[in-house]
């Protein structure tokens, strides 16, 4: 009894059931109208998409474990993990940074623009530097590993990187004036968001969205930002809004002759859930040792994934501008 209580426990909370649940059963629809019963209610949103993604793979007989396999046992593995680490980067980096904002925002329609423009910026530079330094993309990389692109992958990420993704973009934002409940609404509607553009073709072929391709990050977007492609590595760092990606050069449509090939550019074993958590953190420990200096080896551990103490890099931008020389004026 105690197995079915736990396995209940869990399946609700993966669905975020909760939350909803209480609003009907105290019939308080009043809720709805705040901040925090909108979230209740919206929180089920990206598992149940994810469950009729599922369910029309298999009609369209389109499902294969492997494309889910990574992602579900990330999920599990990252469950058991939490219940023995729990660190709230959010917090302690409010506590710390805010004293030392540069002056203090409203909760207002303009400061909320203001706030979200800081935030798009403070996750651009989070998520370049988990592709630019190679330590941090031995956090970000188990989230690339997938060979296929679905709403599970958002659940697929180093346990890691959330408190090393939170201490970045909450310090950027509180130190520039974002105060924490304008931050919170932020981060739950990029959150929201951000788990939308993992959606896959099994659910939504074509993932440009007509018009909002040319104002906003669409699935299409982060669909080129997962490819392994020369033309799409390193590219679409934002979230929602594309602003500092046209600002530094990064954005990057999908183009209809150049087919996503979905994953990392080391070889990787198909499925396989430890080498996509720890095959990074693996092969940076191992060029670590063998790296003749100890400059090569502090160098290992910051230059871009792809760096060779012998000069023969193979980083994105070296190989993009390969590809860039082979292409036809």
């Amino acid at each position: 009894m105690e197995i079915l209580e736990t396995l209940y426990r869990e399946i609700v909370g993966f669905f975020s059931f909760s939350g909803l649940i209480e609003i009907i059963q105290t019939d308080n629809y009043k809720a709805l109208l705040t901040q925090d019963g909108i979230g209740k209610a919206l929180a089920p949103l990206i598992p149940v998409l994810l469950v009729i993604e599922l369910i029309r793979a298999f009609f369209f007989q389109r499902l294969s474990f492997t494309q889910y396999k990574i992602a579900f046992f990330t999920y599990i593995f990252n469950r058991v993990i939490s219940r023995f680490i729990s660190i709230g980067m959010v917090g302690i980096c409010i506590g710390l940074f805010e004293p030392y904002a540069i002056f203090k925002s409203e909760f207002t329609w303009y400061w909320f623009i203001y706030g979200y423009v800081v935030w798009e910026f403070a996750h651009f530079v989070y998520h370049y530097l988990g592709h630019k330094v190679r330590l941090f993309w031995c956090l970000h990389s188990t989230h690339h590993a997938s060979e296929s692109m679905n709403l599970s992958i958002t659940y697929a990420h180093f346990f890691l990187e959330g408190p090393y993704a939170d201490i970045i973009r909450t310090t950027i934002c509180i130190l520039m004036g974002v105060n924490p409940p304008l931050l919170f609404l932020i981060m739950f509607i990029d959150g929201t968001w951000g788990a939308f553009i993992h959606i896959g073709e099994n659910l939504v072929k074509d993932a440009r969205l007509g018009f909002l391709n040319h104002i906003i990050l669409t699935p299409s977007h982060h669909r080129v930002h997962h490819a392994r492609n020369p033309l799409y590595m390193d590219t679409n760092f934002c979230n929602l809004l594309n602003i500092w990606d046209k600002v530094f050069g990064t954005l990057q449509d999908e183009k209809h002759e150049e087919e996503i090939e979905y994953g990392i550019t080391r070889p990787i074993k198909s499925g396989d859930f430890w080498d996509a958590y720890f095959g990074e953190i693996i092969l940076l420990a191992k060029d670590v040792y063998h790296a003749p200096t100890l400059k090569d080896k502090v160098l290992y551990i910051f230059m871009p994934p792809g760096w060779h103490h012998s000069g023969e890099h193979k980083t994105a931008s070296v190989v993009k501008k390969e590809y860039f020389a082979t292409q036809k004026p």
